[in-house]
């Protein structure tokens, strides 16, 4: 079987390299006109089952390149939870906060005050995974392709707890997706 990760389409905090996380952005105009023009040149590929994170920016994109299917939600594939970075970008994050350079130094590892730490985010991202595999196996025994419409994050941790390598190896660009076989 297939499985297509795919990043959902840009936001306005993307474009200006904000950590979102929890806050539920819809698709800018720019994300979507640059999902439509990638399917229209069928770069997308067609899966039997579509799971989605709930959050707006995947179900957006899951409707714009999956229009006919079903999405299946699940809310362990949802962003890593930022807490006090939520909504600020390198530039904000480092004039506010010593600790935001101690959590970089740190690859990420620390905990984030008020959010997740990487290695919760990476387990409940694989439990979401986890989840989707089982709902596959019982309700769709013979899908071949199956496409995960959800975040950068999610896909870094699924892909480096189930492949090995760095978490960072596993990076997509908004509206790109990797394919994990199994």
């Amino acid at each position: 079987m297939k499985i297509y990760l795919i990043r959902h389409g840009e936001t306005k905090g993307n474009l200006k390299k904000k950590y979102i996380g929890r806050t539920d952005e819809k698709l800018c105009s720019e994300g979507r006109i640059k999902l439509e023009n990638k399917k229209d040149k069928g770069y997308y590929p067609s899966c039997d089952v579509v799971f989605s994170s709930p959050m707006k920016r995947c179900l957006e994109t899951a409707d714009i390149i999956y229009p006919e299917k079903k999405k299946i939600i699940i809310d362990d594939l949802s962003e890593m939870n930022f807490g006090c970075f939520e909504g600020k970008n390198y530039e904000e994050l480092t004039q506010l906060t010593d600790y935001y350079l101690t959590w970089v130094n740190s690859n990420c590892e620390l905990p984030i005050p008020g959010g997740e730490s990487k290695a919760y985010f990476i387990k409940r991202s694989v439990r979401g995974f986890e989840k989707a595999l089982s709902i596959i196996k019982k309700d769709y025994p013979s899908a071949n392709e199956v496409s995960l419409v959800v975040h950068g994050g999610t896909i870094m941790s699924i892909l480096s707890s189930r492949m090995g390598g760095d978490f960072y190896d596993y990076q997509v660009s908004n509206g790109d997706f990797l394919c994990y076989t199994i």
